[in-house]
């Protein structure tokens, strides 16, 4: 496998706790990565080929400071760097352009999260002033914004740009799926937003894990290089994604013979539910326990 993009969470705390967060984003979590560690990251990012670092969480302003850093340490070593935020710091333009200053110049792309989830109008007086501010400093920004559930939003793949529907898992598959149509579980045969052979780019979580997918760790860059994760990651044979991969998250309902309801809100709301309940047959793969909602 090789990955051009890592999307590193530096903190699982944020300042909010959306109800469509499916890294379970809350005040109240815990894990996030040092200075020391991002270094490290970085040099193994290096060295995989990865050309593309995200800093996200969570919120990743919560520790602006060693963001700051982080951003300088890549933009250093040559890779291109983007930062996706709530943009809870930006109280006025001003004050935004002062949190952005030392970005200027560094950050490729500066995407703020803005929708009904996050403030009750889309969209928000802060991340309008953050995208106000960025585009004062030359920063390139972008948007993602999710639609409600009773609203028609196109589907995505990777990478959320603009506006886009619900993926019901993590804490969406929990709070939202009431609002949500559903449909019979047999018809969820594939992964409608990930690439589980050829993903392009990964997640790292403030515990080290690479995550193919939230909640589908591949490795662990403490314990193992990151390039040797990716030469060593065998998607056919994997027990997750290769059946995923073979028939969506119906085929784990399936082979795992797990119980289940007879219908869901979509591909993701049915996976969320079949890899919970396979945690404790998967503890290496399936965790850590901060993307299945449990609070440490």
């Amino acid at each position: 496998m090789k990955l051009n993009g890592l999307h590193i969470l530096l903190t699982y705390q944020c300042t909010l706790e959306c109800d469509h967060c499916f890294v379970w984003g809350s005040p109240r979590q815990t894990g996030t990565l040092t200075l020391a560690q991002l270094e490290e990251i970085l040099g193994q990012a290096k060295e995989a080929g990865v050309s593309s670092i995200y800093f996200e969480g969570g919120e990743p302003f919560l520790y602006y400071a060693v963001l700051v850093k982080a951003v300088h340490l890549a933009a250093d070593m040559g890779f291109s760097v983007g930062i996706v935020s709530n943009a809870y710091w930006a109280s006025s333009v001003a004050d935004a352009v002062e949190w952005l200053r030392p970005l200027a110049g560094l950050v490729e792309d500066f995407t703020v999260s803005s929708d009904l989830f996050h403030c009750d109008e889309c969209l928000g007086e802060r991340p309008q002033n953050a995208l106000v501010a960025a585009k004062w400093l030359g920063i390139p920004t972008g948007m993602i914004s999710i639609a409600q559930p009773e609203q028609q939003a196109r589907q995505t793949h990777g990478q959320i740009e603009e506006e886009g529907a619900v993926m019901y898992r993590g804490r969406a598959a929990k709070m939202l799926v009431g609002k949500a149509a559903s449909h019979p579980w047999q018809g969820f045969d594939s992964c409608p937003h990930e690439d589980l052979r050829e993903p392009g780019r990964a997640h790292l979580d403030p515990l080290g894990n690479v995550q193919i997918c939230q909640g589908i760790s591949i490795g662990n860059v403490f314990e193992k290089h990151l390039k040797t994760i990716c030469d060593e990651y065998e998607p056919d044979s994997h027990p997750i994604c290769g059946l995923l991969l073979e028939g969506g998250p119906a085929a784990l309902v399936a082979e795992y013979r797990l119980p289940h309801a007879s219908h869901y809100a979509d591909a993701c709301h049915l996976c969320d539910q079949a890899r919970s309940s396979l945690r404790e047959s998967f503890p290496e793969i399936l965790n850590p326990d901060q993307m299945y909602g449990v609070v440490k």
